[in-house]
């Protein structure tokens, strides 16, 4: 797989970024338990009305038991069934690369990296692609994207995340809602110039698919994942991350054989 960094990276950045110099124990634990710095939440609650594609089956939590049991204490037990993607859910390269990277196979170094946001929130419409432009804008303030980073788009949208509809553009489900859908995404020229140009690892972004509603052929997906560049969908709470300066764990259900899987993705942000 291209473009790992070893899972080492988080620790010793964030060692780096309190100048601390390895071995630090105390370092290495400031990281977990709030000290050096804040852990951000990126992930949606799963519930009924998580957001998933039109035409995919959507969360259901059946009870099995709730309450006291004969023998005199409290037990809850629930079942879940839900499609591979929809609420916050990593895409397997092979959701749309023939014979490349199953959800089990994607190793943690290519889950886990430094962060660097673009935010276009200020000037996304319905149909809006996040440019070439747009990452270089991201860069002449920060510098070039960080080799085995995890690239995450701010679009906005995830203000919209309650509202089904104002957040998929349609109100319909099953087949006749696709051509309905309307919300940004990535230009697939962007996902060549990330694989012709930079390093990094995986792409997130705060709407429900890598491409735009929109699209037809899907094209950022089949470039990304071609070269097993994982995607990150109706990622969380970016307004809440910096720009530049975070690092992202982001740990998908370990499903065999899977094209996606719910995805639990955090954001460290150390302190200045």
């Amino acid at each position: 797989m291209k473009r790992l960094v070893p899972v080492a990276l988080l620790v010793a950045a964030v060692m780096a970024a309190c100048k601390q110099t390895p071995p630090a124990s105390s370092a290495v634990a400031g990281v977990f338990d709030g000290t050096s710095g804040q852990w951000v939440d990126l992930t949606y609650p799963f519930n009924e009305q998580s957001i998933y594609w039109p035409t995919a089956r959507r969360f259901e939590l059946d009870t099995v038991s709730y309450g006291m049991t004969e023998g005199g204490w409290f037990y809850a037990a629930f079942d879940f069934a839900a499609a591979e993607h929809g609420g916050t859910h990593m895409d397997a390269p092979i959701h749309f690369a023939e014979g490349h990277l199953t959800v089990d196979r994607v190793p943690l170094a290519g889950l886990i990296g430094p962060g660097a946001v673009v935010d276009v929130s200020e000037r996304a419409d319905a149909d809006y692609m996040v440019s070439v432009n747009d990452l270089q804008a991201w860069e002449g303030r920060h510098g070039e994207l960080p080799n085995g980073g995890i690239l995450l788009l701010r679009t906005g949208w995830g203000s919209r995340y309650g509202d089904r509809t104002a957040y998929l553009g349609t109100d319909l489900t099953g087949p006749e809602a696709v051509p309905q859908l309307h919300f940004p995404g990535l230009d697939p020229e962007v996902a060549r110039w990330l694989v012709a140009e930079r390093g990094i690892l995986a792409v997130g972004i705060d709407t429900p698919s890598i491409d735009r509603g929109q699209s037809t052929t899907f094209d950022s997906h089949r470039i990304l994942y071609a070269e097993n560049i994982v995607g990150f969908e109706n990622v969380a709470n970016l307004d809440l991350l910096p720009e530049a300066g975070s690092y992202v764990v982001a740990l998908p259900m370990k499903i065999q054989g899977g094209s996606g899987a719910p995805l639990r993705i955090v954001a460290f942000i150390p302190h200045s």
